[in-house]
C-alpha cells in the first residue's frame, strides 16, 4: 500500500510507473552516486542521532528532511542520488567550510541562516566555492531580525554583489517545473496555530545572488521553511500543495546547480 509520501510524489510528477515505485535497498546508502544531499555545517556543530534536527541550528530537520527529499528527487528525475537514512543521516553529507571536500559538491543546503555567524576565513571559502560554480540554497529564517543576521554574513561573502528578487523569467524557475512564487511554504508549528508565517515574516520572498554571467549562485528562501515541508511529507496535518511546491523548488535548484 502506498503511503502519503508516495501519493504526494506521484501528484508532483503527474505520472507513475514501475521504475518509480521500486523499493530502495540498503545499498542505495552507499556513496557511489552522482548526487548526495550536502548540508552546510556553518558553525561546525554536531547533529545528534535522534531525528528531527536535534543539535545546533544548522541541524534543524535533519535527517528526516533530506531522507524524504532525496526519495522525491530520485523518483521524479533521472539523477542518480543517494538515499539518506532517516535514522542516522547515512547517505547524506554534512560539510564544514574547513573541509576541502566542499568543492566536490555542486549544491549546498543551509538552514536557520538568520543565526549563522561566519568569520572572514569561512566567508572567503564560501565565496570561492560559489564563484567556482557552486550553488547554495538557504532556508528557514524569518522576520527582520533574522534577515539582518543573515545579511551580516552575506556581506562578508559578497560585499559587492546585490541580493535581488529572482525574476519569474529566470531559468531556475522553469528548468523542470514552472514554479509559483505566490505560495508561502511554512513550518509546521505556525500551521498548528492557523497561520503560514512566523516571527513577523508575513510575506514570502524568493531572492538570489548572481555571478557576472547571470548564473544564480545563492537561492534565498526567506520567510519560508522548505525543510519542514520535506520533513513532514508523511504528516497528515501538513498541506500537500505546500509540500509539493517545496519539492518542486528544491528539485529545480538541484538540476540548475548540476547544469550551470
Amino acid at each position: 500500500m502506498w503511503n502519503f509520501a508516495t501519493i504526494l510524489l506521484i501528484a508532483i510528477g503527474g505520472s507513475h510507473n514501475s521504475a518509480l515505485s521500486q523499493d530502495y535497498q540498503p545499498d542505495s546508502l552507499l556513496t557511489n552516486h552522482e548526487f548526495q544531499f550536502s548540508r552546510l555545517m556553518y558553525a561546525g556543530g554536531n547533529c545528534l542521532g535522534f531525528g528531527y534536527g536535534w543539535g545546533s541550528d544548522e541541524c534543524v530537520d535533519w535527517p528526516h528532511a533530506e531522507h524524504h527529499f532525496m526519495q522525491g528527487l530520485i523518483r521524479l528525475t533521472r539523477i542518480n542520488g543517494a538515499i539518506v537514512s532517516r535514522h542516522d543521516g547515512g547517505g547524506g553529507r554534512r560539510i564544514t567550510l574547513e573541509d576541502d571536500s566542499l568543492f566536490n559538491f555542486p549544491w549546498l543546503y543551509a538552514v536557520e541562516v538568520g543565526s549563522w555567524r561566519l568569520n572572514q576565513t569561512q566567508a572567503e571559502k564560501l565565496r570561492e566555492y560559489l564563484l567556482r560554480g557552486g550553488f547554495l540554497m538557504v532556508d528557514d529564517f524569518h522576520g527582520t531580525r533574522e534577515w539582518a543576521g543573515f545579511l551580516n554574513s552575506m556581506m562578508l561573502i559578497f560585499p559587492d554583489r546585490p541580493i535581488i528578487e529572482i525574476p519569474e523569467t529566470d531559468e531556475v524557475m522553469h528548468v523542470l517545473y514552472d514554479l509559483d512564487k505566490g505560495t508561502q511554504i511554512p513550518g509546521i508549528y505556525p500551521l498548528m496555530n492557523g497561520q503560514t508565517w512566523e516571527k513577523g515574516g508575513v510575506k514570502p520572498y524568493w531572492r538570489g545572488v548572481y555571478d557576472d554571467e547571470d548564473r544564480l549562485m545563492v537561492a534565498i528562501n526567506f520567510n519560508m521553511d522548505l525543510g519542514d515541508a520535506w520533513e513532514h511529507a508523511d504528516t497528515p496535518g501538513y498541506p500537500e500543495p505546500m509540500t509539493a511546491m517545496a519539492y518542486r523548488f528544491a528539485i529545480n535548484y538541484v538540476i540548475y546547480s548540476m547544469t550551470h
